[in-house]
């Protein structure tokens, strides 16, 4: 009996603590989406307009910014503003089954869809006063930012640039297939008529359609109607539309979506490599005027190893073929030693047609309307906000050819979206999942503490060193070409482009709230699935 007693005294000596640990678990997830709850109502209720958002705002809401400053009625379509937001009400819906969630995405989605241009895409902006304030903003805040030239110039069309269209086209079939609630059909179907019209015969999209060619700057062509891969336009199209025929299952989405994988291969240059912009006559072409005409390793890489996808999605060796004529063009414009920065960095981010000299890009002056950029081949003085210099892992990209390359069509297309089967997932393949979700790590219950008390007293999570800019007060005087402002993200005091703020005042921003729920949500995930 002693031995017994001995025995069962040390089982729940054992035995208690993790009773006890499961316990405390349990109501740090139950704690999580209270603080959860109250974080997300204050941004619904407090800080969203019409139910969309920029990207910081001082706490008394007297200025905000998305890319750059907006007026009050604005919000930002582009990450991390109302699709972001939008995509993260929808995970916490599901990770914790509360309604408020599933309403504050309808929101919105109701922001964006107002903001949906006549032929189906948005543009980076939302200005509920409507054109003539939007114009007036271009005409100012806009066209007074230095190194962000895109906004310099009011189009009034849609844009493909920083995933901004197809982003918000994925979250709107997001809402659809939630609930398959008709109510946000109609609009999901524009913008899926807006990617599909855009597309060209060969595959490719343009940044900007309807397309326009009204914005010659300082001698350059409009590059916005030129093939783009730069922000991944083309990957971002074809992935949506692979969603599409996944979730929609409409056999109309196969052939662009087949030609958006084979203009991959009609664009890489002849060297092997790719430019982020190509001309109607496939050349690789500038963009902005500190983006050269030139080949970009940054790109190559990236359509390297999408390549190696589509050859999984379709079996076709044909996609392999331009993998090792990228790898070889990599090996060789590595940057000299010299200019490596003690093994920093591989590559420039510029390289040369014809020579495979590296480029570095420039700027000298002090404000948009007198300063300019320009280009050479010396490494000093580069820009701060367009890094001229960057890493390339080359031997990732020939590891992942050699283990994909080996493999027989058939087993390489084994798990392909486009495979002609039986559908053996689970429910339907409406339970479409977000795939900005992966790769959010499961933080630990030090972290999970740490986020919960970091919520103030107004249910806010305040960051400091967000995005502040220099107010508009008018156009740049100055036109001395000075190099003060060459390795600096803002010019003088006219230059409205956006910088971090190096003092302590306190910004509310979302994507701190989006990082924290993300990270409470993965937490709460990993409770449950145990």
């Amino acid at each position: 009996m002693r031995i017994l007693k001995i025995g069962f005294s040390i089982l729940l000596i054992t035995f208690l603590p993790k009773q006890q640990s499961g316990a405390q678990t349990v109501e740090l997830a139950r704690e999580s989406e209270q603080v959860m709850l109250l974080a997300t109502r204050y941004m619904v209720e407090e800080v969203s307009t019409n139910g969309g958002y920029v990207w910081y705002y001082l706490p008394d809401f007297s200025r905000r910014w998305g890319e750059m400053e907006a007026y009050k009625t604005m919000i930002w379509v582009q990450s991390p503003g109302t699709i972001s937001m939008g995509h993260l009400f929808l995970d916490a819906y599901h990770a914790t089954g509360d309604e408020y969630y599933y309403q504050a995405a309808a929101k919105s989605a109701s922001a964006i869809i107002w903001g949906q241009n006549p032929e189906g895409g948005w543009n980076y902006i939302i200005d509920f006063a409507g054109d003539r304030s939007l114009k007036n903003w271009y005409n100012t805040i806009g066209k007074n930012g230095w190194r962000l030239e895109e906004f310099q110039h009011y189009y009034g069309n849609s844009t493909f640039d920083d995933d901004v269209s197809s982003n918000a086209a994925r979250f709107l079939l997001r809402m659809y297939i939630e609930r398959l609630d008709p109510a946000w059909k109609p609009a999901l179907d524009m913008a899926i008529n807006f990617v599909l019209e855009s597309q060209y015969p060969l595959g490719g999209w343009p940044q900007r359609y309807p397309l326009k060619y009204d914005f010659s700057k300082n001698g350059n062509p409009d590059y916005t109607s030129f093939y783009t891969f730069n922000d991944g336009v083309v990957w971002e199209n074809v992935n949506f539309l692979i969603h599409c025929y996944h979730t929609l299952g409409q056999e109309r989405f196969l052939d662009p979506i087949l030609r958006g994988m084979d203009f991959y291969l009609a664009s890489q240059h002849e060297s092997g490599a790719w430019g982020q912009q190509v001309t109607m006559d496939l050349k690789p072409a500038g963009a902005r005027t500190y983006e050269p005409e030139s080949l970009l390793p940054s790109d190559t890489y990236e359509n390297a190893m999408l390549l190696l996808k589509f050859y999984q999605y379709t079996g076709n060796e044909k996609f392999l073929d331009g993998v090792p004529p990228a790898i070889e063009w990599l090996r060789k414009t590595m940057l000299p030693e010299s200019m490596m920065g003690n093994s920093r960095y591989t590559h420039p981010t510029f390289v040369e047609l014809g020579t495979n000299k590296p480029l570095f890009v420039h700027r000298k002056g002090s404000n948009v309307k007198y300063g300019y950029y320009y280009f050479d081949y010396q490494d000093d003085n580069l820009l701060s906000h367009y890094g001229g210099k960057t890493v390339i892992k080359i031997d990732n990209l020939e590891q992942e050819y050699k283990r994909i390359a080996v493999l027989s069509p058939e087993d390489a297309s084994k798990n392909s979206p486009l495979k002609i089967e039986i559908y053996n997932g689970e429910a339907t393949p409406q339970r479409f999942f977000n795939p900005e979700r992966n790769g959010v790590s499961v933080p630990d219950e030090d972290q999970v503490k740490e986020i919960l008390q970091s919520l103030d007293n107004k249910n806010r999570w305040l960051v400091k060193h967000g995005i502040t800019s220099n107010p508009y007060i008018g156009d740049g005087q100055k036109q001395d070409l000075t190099d003060e402002y060459a390795s600096r993200h803002v010019g003088d005091e006219t230059d409205t482009s956006p910088f971090r703020d190096p003092s302590d005042q306190q910004y509310i921003s979302t994507s701190k709230y989006i990082q924290n729920m993300h990270l409470l949500i993965s937490y709460i995930r990993s409770i449950s699935d145990n």
